[in-house]
């Protein structure tokens, strides 16, 4: 039983997530540098990791991983000593990086070691790094075992090439390493003492404190006559002539370690700026697309903004934005750049990609269902994960190297975000991917809020719906008009060239122009002859009844009209109208479509007490009372639309055709 929990225990150990992807990240850099037949794919493969786990610099791998990857890489490159090799890699100027090589050209050997020590303890959890200065050129580094961890001799051996190669940032010769203890000889840490050797010019500084203090002793000793045969004058001038050229030679050797330092420090400095100015030019690429998306008020409209805002500020060959669809079923693409239209319409015809199919490892529906971004900069390293589908798709697309990050609002995954380089040869990096995920919750945000949006309009226009719908079941003769009086109201709004959202408002003020009918008598409203004065007078009653009931809704913006304007449909241009005798500029300008639109309306429809009226007559009516009743502009407005949609014969409306937009006549 004893020996059974021991085996579960290091099966546990092993099984551990340890050590970052960085790590990793550096082995196949040095791999693809100098053991470029190696295949990647087939290493990873073996060692039970994926590409995609590699790119994500929040991944950890176990000790079995890691093992199984050393095991496998040593193999295939013939080189036991690769792990030594990696380590000096891993601090090598090439790939400290931007900001790594710049803090450790401030600093001095000792502190870089330090430093180094410090970012060691953040990519692994397998042990403990501390430093400590011994001497002017000398650290002593200890490496503690964490509690319930087994490292392997190649990570010895990898921190060794490590610290091997920090001394490289200060044009220093590689350091001598002692390794008084070891974990892999039985000792409970590994103890290396690196000692290096200081610069030339500081060599030449001592050598020329020993020689000054020589040649005094020898000046001293010939004045004082115990050196027969020298002169001290002679001594001293030979003196004086050495020490000058020491005194030189150390000057050549500090100006010679100046240059490099400084060339050192203009180096990491013009990357350092290269990089803020990136960074610069991607906040202000982030705060644009926020300012853009804060404009739009649809879905399309987000989509085709960032789409347009990322092909013309980034340098990604080509973009794509995929959507779930309401069944959360599918993947469906919505707008993209860079593609040519014949394969893009293509793929949105062949309708995205499945997401109900559980076996499915394709990374654009990893990414959404695991809400995490995945970078892959060689599509063979992951075609093991591709349903034929995707292999069929990424070859018709063309597709090497790509990013996809997911759209994410409130933990509920939206779509994908996707771009790629298909002509360029920049390899993608993982500050690109850092920059969409800045992007694409700000996507999330606006389509949520469009959403709400949307489904609050949706649900206030099925209330109009069913108000409308109230009061035309009352009369099958009837019905339908508050339905035809819309259309026609729309149709003189887009004539006029008005806005959309005052568009909007008309159609509902039209849609509820005739609400106040529902308190007024069917015995009046159904009557199939005329009315009396005195009927008329109470059907008169329903735009105030209209008024009356649309000011208890709690109507917004622009909206808000809407109680004044379809109260007013009755009111004349000329002052005789009602309910209130308002004339001229004193009618809402959305009244006076709505007047012209209900009795064209009224006029070539049945009613109770008539027939319809021939159209040429109900245009001959309108006509003559424009300035009487009806608004010339809104007249006009009205019979451009017939005659464009309806009418078989244009009507000619004072010996002219009208057949111009935006009240143009003819």
């Amino acid at each position: 039983m004893q020996d059974m929990g021991s085996t579960m225990e290091a099966s546990h150990t092993y099984d551990t997530p340890l050590y970052n992807s960085v790590i990793i990240q550096s082995y196949i850099k040095l791999i693809r540098k100098k053991y470029s037949h190696v295949d990647v794919r087939e290493l990873l493969h073996f060692a039970g990791m994926e590409s995609y786990q590699v790119e994500d610099g929040g991944h950890w791998f176990t000790q079995r991983q890691v093992n199984r990857f050393h095991e496998k890489l040593q193999e295939m490159t013939g080189n036991e000593e690769i792990a030594r090799e990696a380590g000096r890699y891993t601090a090598s100027p090439e790939a400290l990086g931007i900001i790594g090589k710049y803090v450790i050209g401030l600093v001095s050997p000792d502190r870089a070691y330090a430093l180094a020590g410090k970012m060691s303890n953040k990519f692994t959890k397998s042990s403990r790094y501390e430093s400590r200065k011994i001497g002017p050129t000398k650290v002593e580094i200890t490496v503690t075992p964490n509690e319930g961890t087994k490292e392997e001799p190649f990570q010895c051996e990898n921190r060794k090439g490590y610290i091997e190669s920090v001394t490289t940032h200060f044009n220093f010769k590689i350091p001598r390493i002692e390794h008084p203890l070891c974990i892999f000889r039985g000792d409970g840490v590994c103890r290396y003492v690196i000692s290096w050797q200081p610069s030339s010019s500081v060599s030449s500084k001592n050598v020329r404190k020993v020689v000054t203090l020589i040649l005094a002793l020898g000046v001293l000793a010939a004045a004082l006559g115990l050196l027969p045969g020298i002169s001290p004058t002679g001594l001293g001038l030979f003196s004086l002539s050495l020490l000058l050229l020491l005194s030189w030679r150390i000057a050549f050797l500090d100006a010679r370690d100046l240059r490099s330092s400084v060339a050192q420090h203009e180096k990491s400095s013009d990357d350092l700026i290269e990089q803020i100015n990136v960074n610069y030019q991607n906040s202000l690429l982030v705060n644009e697309i926020g300012q853009a998306l804060s404009k739009e008020s649809s879905i399309d409209d987000i989509l085709d903004s960032v789409v347009h805002i990322l092909e013309k500020r980034l340098d990604f060959d080509r973009g794509l934005i995929l959507m779930a669809n309401n069944e959360k079923t599918r993947l469906v693409p919505r707008a993209g750049y860079g593609y040519e239209p014949e394969l893009f319409g293509k793929f949105v015809r062949g309708g995205g990609f499945r997401l109900d199919h559980k076996k499915s490892k394709g990374v654009f529906v990893l990414s959404f269902r695991e809400k995490k971004p995945y970078l892959v900069n060689d599509i063979n390293e992951i075609f093991r994960n591709l349903s034929p589908r995707s292999l069929r798709f990424a070859m018709q697309m063309g597709v090497k190297s790509f990013i996809c990050c997911p759209i994410v609002y409130e933990n509920e995954p939206l779509g994908i975000l996707a771009v790629d380089n298909r002509r360029t040869k920049r390899p993608l990096l993982q500050r690109d991917v850092n920059l969409l995920m800045g992007i694409a919750p700000q996507i999330g945000v606006c389509i949520h809020n469009v959403r709400l949006v949307e489904a609050r309009l949706s649900q206030f226009q099925s209330i109009i719906q069913v108000l409308v719908a109230s009061t035309e079941a009352r009369d099958p003769i009837t019905a339908g008009h508050s339905l035809k009086v819309t259309e026609y109201a729309m149709g003189i709004c887009r004539e006029l060239g008005l806005s959309h959202e005052y568009t909007e408002m008309i159609r509902v003020a039209a849609s509820l122009h005739d609400y106040g009918k529902i308190g007024v008598y069917d015995s009046i409203l159904k009557k199939p002859g005329r009315l009396t004065a005195d009927e008329y007078e109470i059907v008169k009653t329903h735009v105030v009844k209209t008024e009356d009931i649309l000011k208890q809704i709690n109507f917004e913006g622009i909206y808000q009209e809407v109680p004044d304007i379809a109260s007013a449909h009755h009111e004349k241009v000329d002052g005789s109208g009602y309910p209130r005798n308002l004339k001229g500029d004193q009618i809402p300008f959305g009244a006076k479509i709505l007047a012209v639109a209900d009795v064209f309306e009224a006029l070539t429809s049945k009613r109770h007490y008539r027939d319809p009226m021939p159209l040429n007559e109900v245009f001959d009516h309108i006509v003559g009372n424009i300035g009487v009743h009806f608004d010339r502009k809104c007249v006009e407005a009205l019979i451009r639309y017939y005659n464009a949609n309806e009418a078989e014969t244009p009507y000619v409306y004072e010996g002219y055709s009208l057949q111009g937009a935006n009240g143009s006549t003819h």
